[in-house]
């Protein structure tokens, strides 16, 4: 039996038609479908074919901000790109390819790849030469890339200072992890990342650093990513670090360090009644901002090399005779042990005469001298007796509870212990008998072997001005917890000093007659009340003499306790005098002064921005993920 008519048609016109739709529509679905996978979805099966593998890659937290006491941000983020090399997918032909785009042998670049090699050959690492580079490079490997393989580009924020001053030896500083460093940090680092090197940078790393993401990409036989895994879904969120909050005033910090200038030496500020650092210059100093980016290498290099030793910071670890500056203290000594009462007068025949020697008084001959004018004229007969008076067991007592001879503990590390001498010291020295009372003339006006550091000399200045109330220095008053979403403050140690407090207020009073009719008129500023001590330490026969200047304000009110010193720069009247000075009326009454200049050290280099990065990653598909959104970058 035959399926069709036998006269050769194919059955009714109505069946023709039903048979021909079915065609239509079996054709059209296919062509569709062929459209959809090779029109529509080309360009996404395209990469999945290219796709050989699934790389986890981890992706940098930003680094967490840092404030001065007003909320402003002087330590910012800012977007970078770096290169990263993969060394097991690396290849000779790949480091010629790089080495003409960067401008670097391949014999350096070869170095770096093995040393990474070494800590995880299947790890990307961060090409040190590779670190934020330029526009023309990011095209250039984007145009090559398929004849480079091992070889990607990543988000690499870097740090920003938007103040106009530097700050190193208080804020810190970034650095590229050392390889022996490495060893010891364990999985948490890895080659190329970043670590906080002195200061709060280094202080608090393990709070600013923040916690790494990670990132499930596919890639192609280059090992280069083509597109992320899942759509970003298996993705680990990195966190960012947590923000500091200082007590620093940044502008009395800029124009601390502008004043300094040249000079070797270094300020220091406090706020009495809690310890909170309000500036910290010490010079020489080097910019932290050449070490954000390719040229920290070099730059480290070139500031190791400058004379006057930059890296120090002698705010915490210059350790000097106080000099006069320690005059106060022996005069509360002696006032709490009773030798000496307000009404006390000693003689000052132009020195003082112990055994067959003769000390002389730079002041002149003062006659019969009570310790108020004694601390305003700075008569050093009157100390050279209080010393002897006094003695080396009272004398170290009293020196340590203000803290000398001993690390005051504050936030950003570095510090030095200073020296407060004792009998036990003395005898270890020169041996038992190799010394005599003699010492304690010395001691009394801050010279032989007694050491200490601008930042214990302030905090004990800060004390005076409390009445005894000791606070510990620091840098950070509150820190922002990210994980927490919560901001905490940061307690510190405050100790009341065992002296009646009618002695400081004794003592506070010829520091005042020191700035409204003594050695340090200069600094006598209408309606302050200014408390002070200048200082000027002989450092060696010849040289010029280290110059000083302690001092806080207002008197009955203290909010600022300063120290300003500088190495072989004479007098203290002549030079820390005039710039404490300076430093109070900005403070106070916000006056800049006419002869310092106000120039912007922090310009925002052209290129690089929040919004330009994110045109240029979103243009790049292949880097799209928990970094692509760079418009949300603080700044």
């Amino acid at each position: 039996m035959s399926l069709f008519p036998g006269d050769g048609t194919f059955g009714s016109a109505q069946r023709q038609r039903i048979f021909r739709i079915l065609i239509l529509t079996i054709s059209l679905v296919y062509v569709g479908r062929l459209a959809w996978l090779q029109i529509i979805q080309g360009n996404a099966y395209k990469l999945k074919a290219e796709a050989q593998a699934i790389k986890q890659i981890s992706t940098e937290p930003f680094r967490g901000m840092i404030f001065d006491r007003n909320g402003r941000a002087i330590v910012q983020n800012a977007p970078g790109f770096s290169i990263t090399i993969t060394p097991y997918e690396f290849t000779d032909g790949a480091c010629q390819q790089l080495s003409k785009i960067l401008g670097v042998s391949d014999t350096l670049i070869w170095q770096e790849v093995e040393k990474s090699a070494r800590y995880n050959k299947f790890a990307a690492a961060k090409l040190s030469y590779g670190r934020d580079v330029e526009f023309d490079i990011i095209a250039a490997i984007e145009e090559q890339r398929n004849s480079l393989p091992g070889v990607d580009l990543i988000v690499d924020p870097k740090r920003l200072y938007a103040f106009d001053g530097n700050g190193v030896h208080l804020l810190g500083y970034t650095r590229e992890v050392s390889e022996n460093s490495l060893k010891s940090l364990g999985d948490s680092y890895s080659p190329g990342d970043l670590t906080g090197i002195i200061g709060l940078e280094k202080a608090y790393e393990s709070n600013i650093r923040g916690q790494k993401g990670l990132q499930f990409v596919a890639v192609n036989k280059n090992g280069q990513r083509v597109a992320s895994f899942n759509e970003g879904k298996n993705d680990i969120a990195g966190l960012e670090g947590d923000d500091l909050y200082l007590g620093l005033d940044t502008d009395l910090q800029e124009l601390a360090e502008k004043l300094l200038g040249d000079s070797r030496g270094s300020i220091v500020a406090l706020d009495p009644r809690n310890g909170e650092i309000l500036c910290m210059a010490s010079k020489p100093d080097f910019d932290p901002r050449k070490f954000s980016g390719k040229s920290g290498r070099s730059y480290y290099n070139e500031v190791d090399a400058l004379a006057g030793n930059a890296m120090l910071n002698r705010a915490t670890r210059g350790a000097y005779h106080p000099g006069s500056t320690w005059k106060p203290m022996m005069a509360l000594m002696a006032l709490q042990e009773g030798i000496i009462t307000e009404k006390t007068k000693l003689l000052c025949a132009g020195g003082f005469r112990f055994g067959n020697r003769f000390a002389t008084c730079h002041g002149g001959v003062h006659g019969m001298i009570d310790y108020k004018t004694a601390i305003a004229v700075s008569c050093n007969s009157f100390f050279y007796q209080l010393g002897v008076k006094i003695g080396i067991e009272r004398f170290t007592y009293y020196g340590s509870l203000f803290g000398f001879g001993q690390r005051t503990r504050v936030d950003i590390g570095q510090e030095l212990w200073g020296n407060l001498p004792s009998r036990a010291a003395l005898d270890k020295a020169y041996g038992k008998g190799g010394w005599t009372n003699y010492v304690l003339m010395n001691w009394g006006i801050g010279q032989g072997e007694l050491d200490v550091t601008p930042l214990q000399l302030c905090a004990y200045t800060a004390a005076i001005a409390m009445n005894g109330l000791w606070n510990q220095p620091h840098a950070v008053r509150e820190i922002y917890y990210k994980s927490l979403q919560r901001r905490n403050k940061v307690s510190y140690d405050s100790r009341m000093i065992p002296i009646e407090k009618d002695h400081f207020r004794v003592v506070k009073e010829a520091m005042r007659a020191v700035v409204s009719s003594g050695t340090g008129r200069s600094v006598d500023i209408p309606g302050l009340d200014v408390c002070g001590k200048t200082g000027t330490e002989d450092v060696k026969k010849g040289a010029p003499p280290q110059s000083w200047f302690i001092c806080f304000a207002p008197m009955n009110d203290p909010k600022i306790a300063m120290v300003v010193t500088g190495e072989g720069e004479g007098f203290g009247a002549v030079f820390a005098a005039p710039i404490a000075r300076k430093l109070l009326e900005n403070f106070f009454n916000k006056v800049w002064p006419a002869d310092v200049p106000r120039d912007s050290m922090w310009i925002k280099k052209p290129g690089l921005t929040p919004m330009n990065a994110k045109v240029l990653l979103d243009s790049m598909p292949q880097h799209r993920g928990p970094f692509a959104n760079v418009a949300a970058i603080k700044h």
